[in-house]
């Protein structure tokens, strides 16, 4: 019998990370098994990915749903015991920071399988996070880090992590851009949505800007600021919309709040813009590859390489919207760094390690 690899996604940002390692393996003499385990469990935030991006319908869907973070990932880590005891993979392969993926790497650390983290070494040095929490705890108990960056080689080294478990394959999550880029269709995206004239796209979901009053206040005050220089388009699920609704968020005419899109239409959106606010981490990769001017709303950013090599600036509160004025001012970028290896290969890399991984391990050489 093929080896069995089993891939773990559980939130929006694993899928486009997921889907080019689907396709690249395919090509080895490999069982897969993808798994998706409902941590996003609407349309809008999971099933419209893997229609658009030509993804396989998992074949096993957990539906943990939402809640807080220790009692969902109990309800992940369990159903996947349960999986993992019954159909005993060769491999596990978990993406990114959520808490799908921790929950993966302790249930497959724990039943001594061996797996792979793709993303793997990012730092925000910001323990205040949840993601960072995730990311130290995969990475620590990872047989194979799959790295997107060289800052991230770096930070595993510091943390004494063997060299030899060490890849660096770039990032997957451009190769689902790149190969999708025809299709962000901004012109059609602005007709759907009403939109005339330059906008700003606004992603905005982090505890240190929507949890607390005060920041929440200071946020309305901002993007306020920035909706007097350029309508603010900003794609917010129901259930987020409470909170900014009670704190005056949209009590301002330049403010667009639209429901999530899917993948093609959110990127054309962010195609057509004249800048990005977001506090996400995977937008600061895309605006990068796109040369759309992105303003990070955070004091520190497990990416910085979109800094060094792209469009990515860290900004506060007090300074966004002067920061916009000088990103309006500049208008569209012509020219901009990319980073290493973000060249739409990188899932034909990730697939070469994994396939050497598991062939290894069937010649007992692991």
């Amino acid at each position: 019998m093929a080896p069995l690899v089993v891939h773990v996604t559980g939130a929006r940002p694993n899928f486009p990370k997921a889907a080019p390692v689907l396709e690249a393996l395919a090509g080895y003499d490999v069982e897969q098994l993808l798994v998706h385990t409902g941590q996003h469990y609407d349309d809008k935030m999971s099933d419209v990915f893997f229609r658009q991006l030509g993804i396989p319908k998992p074949d096993v869907n957990l539906g943990v749903g939402s809640g807080a973070h220790g009692a969902q990932t109990a309800k992940v880590m369990i159903a996947l015991e349960e999986l993992f005891t019954e159909r005993r993979p060769d491999l596990v392969v978990v993406y990114g920071d959520v808490n799908s993926t921790v929950a993966a790497a302790l249930v497959a650390s724990k039943l001594g399988i061996t797996f792979a983290h793709v993303e793997a070494g990012l730092r925000s040095f910001d323990m205040t996070m949840p993601e960072e929490i995730n990311r130290l705890v995969t990475d620590k108990l990872s047989d194979l880090l799959l790295t997107t960056s060289t800052d991230a080689i770096g930070h595993l080294g510091n943390e004494g992590t063997d060299p030899d478990k060490i890849h660096f394959v770039g990032n997957p999550m451009i190769d689902t851009l790149l190969k999708n880029k025809p299709r962000f269709d901004a012109d059609a995206v602005r007709q759907e949505v009403g939109i005339e004239g330059d906008y700003i796209v606004a992603t905005l979901h982090r505890p240190g800007n929507v949890d607390d009053p005060q920041d929440v206040k200071a946020l309305v005050a901002a993007m306020h600021a920035v909706a007097d220089q350029a309508q603010v388009v900003i794609p917010l699920h129901p259930r987020g919309r409470a909170r900014l609704e009670e704190a005056g968020f949209l009590d301002h005419p330049g403010m667009r709040v639209i429901d999530p899109l899917g993948y093609i239409e959110f990127m054309g959106l962010v195609r057509g813009a004249a800048a990005v606010v977001t506090d996400s981490g995977g937008v600061q990769e895309e605006t990068t590859i796109l040369g759309v001017p992105c303003l990070t709303l955070r004091p520190n950013t497990e990416r910085p390489v979109t800094i060094t090599h792209g469009t990515n600036q860290l900004v506060t509160r007090e300074v966004l919207a002067e920061r916009v004025r000088e990103v309006l001012a500049v208008g569209p970028l012509s020219e901009w760094d990319t980073p290493p290896l973000w060249d739409g290969h990188a899932g034909e890399r990730i697939a070469k390690v994994l396939a050497a991984s598991v062939s290894a391990a069937r010649r007992g050489e692991a």
